[in-house]
């Protein structure tokens, strides 16, 4: 690297007295303090994940060595991931790794991030499902709604995504968790073909005009496709509100993932359809984040 930009993310005063600047510790304090210094919020979680994945180490590793001097390879690679990290490329996209529901999934620029709030749609799927359904994912994405519910459960289904590349790397994920699910290219219903017991979407759900407000990680790095539901972020809702019957079993559900403020829409567009049962599920924070319902009378469900 230049001398400029080794003088900035080597900030002077980090160096431990008599340190060389090289070893495990030093190159961590060092990263978080760039880090911090760019705006990033977890700096010091980042900083760590890099470190991990550049040097291939471990945690235990890290504090039986951190005093050691990091191998100049090593060292060179981190480097230049915590420069792109403060450049706002998610530190998922750096690693090619992100974890949803206790299972490690492969991500790249192609397919959103999983993150913990979709965890509550899988959640609310997993008290509705009746060992032998079949699942439709739509949107699919990196896979992992419909992965980690035929991991969870003893259901079958197939996800499908408009983007092709998407779809290429749900299939790395359903090889890396030896799943059997099917995929198909298709915008939401218009290859699908037959009946299912439950339909699960995290569509696109941000308002067009609020996405230009977002974090720099979303709005320069994810996929704009997977973002944008239209003028008032419903598009997508009411296309799969509107088109579901035709999916559904009798008795089947339509299970999605909504914006903190959609709830009431989405009840609306849910009953106007003919659902039942509606409900809007709030995530931890207190939000408004999953809409169900039920085509006709719902069967038992889960405690």
């Amino acid at each position: 690297l230049p001398a400029r930009r080794r003088e900035k993310f080597f900030p002077a005063g980090l160096v431990r007295p008599g340190g060389s600047g090289r070893s495990f510790k030093e190159c961590r304090d060092s990263a978080a303090a760039y880090l911090r210094q760019r705006g990033i919020a977890d700096a010091k979680t980042d900083a760590w994940l890099l470190m991990e994945y550049a040097a291939n180490i471990d945690r235990s590793f890290y504090y039986m060595h951190m005093y050691e001097e990091m191998p100049e390879e090593d060292r060179e690679d981190y480097r230049n991931l915590v420069i792109r990290r403060g450049e706002h490329v998610p530190a998922q996209y750096l690693t090619g790794e992100a974890w949803f529901y206790g299972r490690s999934f492969r991500v790249n620029p192609d397919v959103l991030i999983p993150r913990q709030d979709t965890e509550v749609l899988v959640e609310e799927a997993l008290k509705r499902i009746i060992p032998g359904m079949r699942i439709l994912d739509l949107c699919t994405g990196s896979g992992c709604i419909l992965l980690t519910i035929l991991k969870e459960a003893s259901v079958s289904g197939v996800g499908t995504d408009i983007s092709p590349a998407a779809l290429r790397m749900a299939e790395l994920n359903r090889k890396r968790l030896k799943a059997k699910a099917g995929w198909i290219e298709s915008d939401l219903f218009e290859k699908v073909g037959g009946r299912f017991d439950m339909i699960l979407s995290n569509p696109p759900y941000i308002a067009a005009g609020v996405i230009p407000e977002l974090d720099p990680e979303v709005r320069d790095h994810e996929p704009r496709q997977a973002l944008d539901g239209g003028e008032d972020g419903l598009d997508f809702y009411r296309r799969i509100v509107r088109e579901a019957p035709e999916y559904l079993k009798p008795g089947g559900w339509l299970c999605l993932e909504i914006g903190y403020d959609q709830g009431e829409s989405l009840r609306s567009l849910l009953r106007e359809a003919g659902f039942s049962s509606v409900e809007i599920i709030k995530d931890l924070a207190g939000l408004d984040r999953v809409a169900a319902g039920c085509l006709g009378t719902a069967p038992d469900q889960k405690e």
